[in-house]
């Protein structure tokens, strides 16, 4: 599946193997693990088979938002655009929202 970033941070994070965005190298580690499954499943339907993250629909006014748990306290806030080859999943937020 396609995925874009929309905090340049976050980016960094993934892309930059020395830079962790001053979180623990634990959290980046599951951070990265979980963008790599992003970008290896074949569209969103197939994140909700997927228990382990906990593929989720926000409610309210972050209905059009789903979250992805990067472990047991953060939550990676996406939202889903329409792309011309397929959806894109766009990462907009690192969060613990509990």
């Amino acid at each position: 599946m396609d995925v874009r970033h929309d905090d340049d941070d976050l980016r960094r994070m993934e892309a930059d193997p020395e830079y962790s965005g001053r979180r623990d190298r634990a959290f980046v580690r599951a951070f990265r693990k979980l963008l790599n499954l992003l970008r290896q499943v074949a569209n969103e339907a197939a994140l909700y088979k997927c228990p382990s993250v906990r593929f989720k629909k926000l409610k309210g006014a972050r209905a059009h938002q789903r979250s992805l748990r990067i472990n047991k306290q953060w939550r990676l806030i996406v939202e889903i655009e329409e792309g011309e080859q397929g959806n894109v999943l766009v990462i907009k937020s690192i969060e613990d929202y509990h």
